[in-house]
Formats: structure tokens, sequence, C-alpha cells
């Protein structure tokens, strides 16, 4: 094989070029459906060295222009002298943006005395493309394939080799100082083309650190792009390798992949050094004249000392590399897909080939929540918000279906019978450049194999799939109700919407909560509170009822208690789902409960109670709105066609998105009301116009006369509506809108009253819609 002849030096990285590249590559990165998020804090970025696990061609350009975006510092990259062969455009541009061929007799002396000017240096360990993704052998250690000799060996140790190189160096220039070496120094100056010998200083004293740092794409997709469509049009006939990356990297690039680029913890590759390595490094360090004398200890040792501290290296970088190799792929971020994966393969290897549906989806659910206590587990975000990841709990899930829908049309699992068959197919011999369409779920498998916790994790959520404790369930559920709650925080309480939020006065807990009485009586309560407020205004009310022995569960509605911007992105189908999260708990403690809601909260109550579910006794909306006092509040017709409404609501919003109003509790309520909020709450409604008459369960409403904000009439309207045998209506004398909140007129005293009256009453008398109702006043 004949090799390319280079020249000694080579180009230095032209500034402006690269410049110009980096803002390229911000353009590109926009117009790409790329989800790139850097995981990085600052002292990490001041590394030298930066390691990356190979997945993809696509992720090859990535690391160094982000450097760039984040730090301003130039970086260094190593490609394949393959590039280099001829002179060419792109062997030129290649040079001027900082990539060094592979091959090089000088390249670690280059990239040395890169990294003293104060270039970083970008390295993929592995060589080559890992696109199995398996980087632990049968024995347990880590290795990976290499294209080249057909047969598995270790990661490299160029890293560290480089790092103790530099270091090296760097001595050797402490020495010039420590000496007053002044000719010395001067020609360090100049090599290194510092402006003075002074500033040779600081890079002298910091220590070299190595960045070891993990890739990881998500999902990994195998249909057709539109980039696939197009090579295929125009190229006679495409290899089995280009088929496969055109068809992965395609996607990657334009079907919403998800790439997580997570930097550990620095590793010093001198760390390992003992008393002999540093006392061989005292007597060579002032014999070093030029980079190159550095990396020739091994090849070309000048003395004894060089033979040894060579040695010494080599034997210090095996060191270096495990400890690099581990945290590389320590930092892979793991999503639902890996978890699914590594079950499933897990089973598969203890010849356990199916397992029940419901139990997947419960097994999956309970690990997430196990490994988000883990610090040594990066969890994908989407299993750090429970809009991601909580419907598991109900055996339904949009991205862990799609996963099994892949699965299914790659023949490797089979649905049957209520359960999930694996397949044959699972356990085959694939082609390094055909298992990430055929088998991505061992491709997935072998991404998080290193992490031991995650296949423990799950097998020991499956070993205790029966049964799990409600009250366990119940952390859960407050638990992701938090989460979610922070995660709306977060991602609204932004300066762009500062505008809005900064007239906001709440600062009541929003958060929901489960009070357990000290002498249960069996029964439940859920309480839902009302629009632009939160779980905060039913809480007295709840420790109230909970001191009589019920069960109290008080929900927040998704929207409310972070930024009438969160309530603006919300349907009312979202606020039901939250009622519908907080039922599905509450009645794990309770076979019988109750479902009390204040104005919006009350309509919801309705809602759950069309469901016809045997397990609510009874209902209490209080100030449930059908019609409004303020005009504004109304929009339009109750009636009026949706796509009208619709279209009104979209050219009202554009110019007003937001009604100010004066709320009765400013601690809890948002002060500006989302239009977008208010036509949701007319969808809500006008839903109910055909449930009200599907209502069978014992109901009471209670309103106030000069209620403010809801028409009185509203409650009669609803009164007569509803099918219930046992329906009660109640006016309470108040010109106020929450009588719930603040007991005017003895409420919490009325519904006790219901409450006990419901306890008592047979249960044949409770959900019989054929009989005529009968219209109770209490």
């Amino acid at each position: 094989m004949k090799h390319t002849i280079y020249p000694q030096d080579w180009p230095d990285i032209d500034t402006g070029i690269y410049k110009r590249s980096v803002k390229l590559f911000s353009a590109v990165k926009n117009l790409l459906s790329v989800k790139l998020e850097l995981y990085a804090d600052n002292q990490v970025l001041q590394g030298d060295i930066f390691l990356f696990n190979h997945f993809s061609r696509f992720e090859t350009f990535i690391p160094q222009f982000l450097i760039f975006e984040k730090t301003g510092a130039f970086s260094c990259a190593i490609a394949s002298g393959e590039f280099f062969k001829e002179d060419n455009v792109l062997s030129d541009y290649l040079k001027q943006v900082g990539v060094f061929p592979h091959d090089h007799p000088r390249l670690f002396a280059m990239l040395a005395s890169q990294i003293l000017r104060g270039r970083k240096i970008i390295i993929f360990p592995e060589g080559g493309m890992v696109k199995d993704h398996r980087v632990i052998d049968k024995k347990g250690e880590y290795s990976i394939y290499s294209r080249m000799t057909g047969s598995r060996g270790k990661q490299h140790t160029g890293p560290a080799v480089l790092g103790q190189g530099v270091e090296a160096l760097k001595a050797a220039i402490r020495h010039a100082f420590k000496e007053n070496q002044i000719d010395r120094l001067q020609h360090w100056q100049e090599l290194l083309q510092f402006d003075s010998p002074d500033e040779l200083m600081a890079p002298a004293h910091k220590p070299t650190l190595i960045v070891p740092a993990n890739i990881t794409f998500y999902p990994i997709r195998t249909s057709e792009n539109l980039l696939f469509k197009s090579v295929e049009l125009f190229s006679e006939k495409m290899s089995q390798r280009e088929a496969e990356e055109l068809l992965i990297e395609g996607n990657i690039m334009l079907k919403d992949t998800d790439m997580d680029i997570r930097m550990s913890a620095p590793v010093n590759p001198c760390c390992v050094w003992d008393w002999r390595t540093h006392f061989l490094m005292d007597k060579v360090a002032p014999g070093i004249r030029e980079p190159d004398d550095v990396f020739k200890f091994t090849s070309e040792p000048r003395n004894l000392k060089e033979r040894l501290l060579g040695y010494y290296f080599v034997q210090n970088a095996k060191c270096s590399r495990n400890q690099y190799t581990e945290k590389i792929y320590a930092n892979v971020t793991v999503n639902l897909s890996h978890l699914a994966s590594t079950l499933i393969m897990s089973f598969v290897g203890a010849k356990r080939l199916r397992i029940e549906k419901n139990r997947f989806y419960m097994v999956l659910y309970s690990a997430i929540k196990k490994l988000q206590k883990n610090p040594d587990i990066h969890l994908h975000r989407s299993l750090l918000n429970p809009d991601d990841y909580g419907d598991l709990i109900h055996a339904v899930n949009t991205r862990f279906d799609q996963f099994i829908c892949v699965a299914k049309e790659a023949g490797l699992i089979a649905e049957q019978n209520g359960c999930y068959h694996f397949l044959p197919a699972l356990c085959a011999d694939y082609d390094f450049d055909r298992i990430r369409l055929e088998n991505p779920i061992a491709v997935y498998n072998n991404e998080t194999a290193p992490l031991r916790m995650i296949r423990d994790t799950l097998l020991e959520a499956d070993r205790d799939y029966q049964p799990i404790n409600p009250y366990q369930l119940t952390a859960w559920y407050l638990e992701d109700e938090q989460l979610s709650l922070a995660f709306e925080q977060q991602n609204y309480r932004t300066p762009g919407n500062s505008d809005i939020n900064q007239k906001e006065s709440a600062i009541a807990d929003p958060s929901p909560f489960f009070i357990k009485p000290k002498q249960a009586n069996g029964l439940g309560i859920l309480l839902i509170h009302g629009l632009l407020s939160s779980a905060a205004e039913m809480r007295e009310y709840g420790h109230y009822l909970a001191c009589q022995g019920y069960t109290v569960l008080g929900i927040r509605l998704k929207g409310h208690g972070t930024s009438p911007y969160a309530l603006r992105d919300i349907n009312y189908e979202q606020w039901f789902a939250s009622v519908r999260r907080g039922f599905n708990i509450l009645k794990l403690h309770c076979p019988k409960l109750f479902a009390i809601g204040f104005s919006t909260g009350g309509a919801l109550a309705f809602k759950l109670a069309a469901e016809h579910h045997h397990e609510i006794i009874g209902l209490v909306a209080v100030s449930v709105p059908i019609k409004f006092v303020n005009p504004a509040f109304m929009l339009v017709s109750l009636l009026q066609g949706t796509n009208t409404l619709v279209q009104w609501v979209s050219s009202y919003e554009g110019i007003k998105p937001f009604i100010e109003n004066t709320p009765e509790h400013p601690d809890i309520n948002y002060c500006n009301t989302p239009v977008r909020a208010l036509y949701e709450l007319r969808r809500l409604i006008h839903s109910l116009e055909t449930l009200f008459p599907e209502v069978a369960t014992p109901s009471l409403l209670l309103y106030a006369d000069r209620d403010p904000v809801v028409q009185p009439q509203s409650s009669k309207i609803v009164f007569e509506k509803l099918a219930a045998n046992h329906k009660y209506l109640h006016a309470v004398k108040a010109e106020r809108h929450n009588i719930l909140m603040e007991n005017i007129g003895n409420t919490w005293a009325l519904i006790d009253e219901f409450l006990t009256q419901r306890q008592s009453a047979p249960d044949n008398l409770d959900h019989n819609p054929q009989k005529p109702p009968l219209q109770e006043t209490a």
C-alpha cells in the first residue's frame, strides 16, 4: 500500500475560514431536524483533548464548531489520510479548519504544539464508526470491532500518549523558567508563536486535561428519507454500506432526532504517574528542545532515561485509556428505547420469550422512577418529563408504541393474546453494515450494556411487578406532578414571557397534595380547582376533609400555577387528563369516592362522572360556569360552530392574547387570562351539553346568588339537565365567586351534609339513569 508523503509542517488554522464555517454550521443546524443539546459546564470546556464515541459520520463535524460557539477556542481534529492523498478543494479546506491526517508521521508533535497554543483537540478513540454500539465483549471488558482488522480490540491509547507528551513539553518549559534559560525560552516562544517568553508561563503551569464525552442519538430510524431517495435516483447502484449509512444518517438529519452530547469530569493523563515517572521526567525535561523529542521516547530514545520514560508513558497510557473509556460510555443519555431493549434482551438471555403488555409498560414506568433517583445515570429529558412517560402506568405511550412498531416491522417482536413475543431474529448474527437497520433492539441494548445498573433496575422492577403498594404509586404520582410543575416553570418563566409574568402576584404553593387521615373512613375525595387558580385554593379545605376521615387528593390542572403563557398552550383535554390521573390514583386507596370541583373544576368533575365510574358515589360542583357576568368571558355564543370559533379566537388572540382581570385571590390566581383558555373553557362547556343528561351520579350544586364572575342561572341550567335521581341545588347569599375556599354561608357544612347522606344511601339508588330525575333542593 502506497503511503502519502506529507510535508514536515502543516498549515495553521485559517481563523477567517474557521469562523465562517462556524456561522455556516449554525445556519445548517437550524435548518436540519436535529435537536442538539450540550451538557457541559464551563470548567469542563476548559479541557484540552476531547474524546467522543463514533456512531455516525454526521457527528464528526459537530464538536469543534460547538466548542467554538461555547468558548471561542479553535479546535483541531483528525481525519483519515484518504482525504489528503490529493490536493483538492476538500483537502485544502480541511487543512484550513485544523484537520490533520491520521497517518502523518509528526501527528502527535503537531497536535501537542496546538494544545500549548490554547487549541483544543477532537479525537474519536474508537478509530471508526461502531455501528452496533457493542463496546463490551463476552468477558465483560471494553473492546470494539475494527473494520480494518476484522477483529475486536481495545480503544486507542493515543489521547493518553498525547496528553502525557504535552505534560513533558510543559515540564521542559518550566525547567527553562526555573533555570532562567533565556535562549531556551525564546526558542519555545518562536516555535509556539507567542509574542513574548512571558506568555509561556500560563500554559506551562496549566494541567493537561482529557474530557471524555458521549454522543447519543434518539431515536434510531430506519425508514427511507429524502436524502436516500435522492441519491438512489441519481446513482446507478449503491453498496450495502452506502445504502445503510444514507438511511441512518439521513434520518438523523431530517427526522427530528435528539443528539445529546454529554461531557464528563476531565481525566488527568498524569494522575497515574508514580514516583519513578516523576523522577525520570525531572531528569529528561532539560534535554527536550522540540515537540518531536517527546514522541520519540519509545521509537528513537537518545538514552536509557528516555527509553525508560517512554516505557512508563506506554504503561500509564493504558491506565488512562481505561479511565476515559469507562467515562465515555457511562455518559450515554438513556432513553425509553434503551430501557425496553435492555429488558427484552435480558428476557431473551434468560429464555423468557414473552411478556404481558401491561406488565411491560408497568415495569418500564417503575424502572424510570427508580432510575430518576440514581445520580450516575443520565436520563433523556423525555424520561424526566412526566408528560412523556407518565402514561406508561396506564399502558399507553406514544414513544413506546413507535418503538414496538419498528420492532414488529423488523420481525423482532410479535404481538398476540395481550403479550409481546420475542422472535429468534433478536439473537441472529447481523452484518456490521446491516445491524442498525435489521436489529435496532440489539443496538440500543449494546449502547447501555456498560451501565449494569440499567439492567439490574429493570429486572428488579420486573420482580416487584405484583403487587405495587398504592402508596408507592401515589408517591410516584405526586413526584411526577412536581416534575411536571418544574418543567412548566422552567419553560415558561423565561425573559421572553416577562411582559406578562412580571404582572403576576401568585406566591401560594401550586403543588398537588395527598392527605391520608389519621383515622380513615374508607372514602376518598378528589378536589379539582378552578380556572386560573391552582391546588393552593383547595389545600385548607382538603385538610378540613381529612380531619373527618376522608382520604384527600387535590390535583393541579395542567397550565396552572406557573405562568399564563403555560395555560395559553393547554387545551381542556389536558386539564381533564390531569383529573383522570388523579382519579386513577385515588381509587387505588378508596373503593368509593367523591369528586368536588370549584368553577371549571366542577365542569371537569361532571365530565368525569359522565364516564360512569362506579367508584364515584357523589359529586359536588360549586359555581359551575355556563354563563358569565363579564361579557369578555363570553367570547361568542356557546352554540356557534367550532370552525368559526377557532378562526375568531386566532384573529383576536393576535391582537390581544391576554385579558387582564382582578382575581379575588391574587396570591393564588393569575391576573392575566389567556384568550385561548377562555376558548378551551367554552369548548369544555359545549362538550358537556350532551353529557349532562348522561350524569346519573348524585350531585350537589352550590352557587353564590350575586356571583361577580358566573351568572347564578348557570347552576340552574346544569341542574335541570342532570339525569341524577338525587340532585340538590343550593344558593348561598354572597357577592364572591369562590364561596368554597372562603367557606361563605357555611358552604363546607352544606357539603358535609351531602357527603354524610350519600354514605348511607343504598348503592342501587346512586346510578340508575332509567328512573325519572327527582329535583330536590337543600
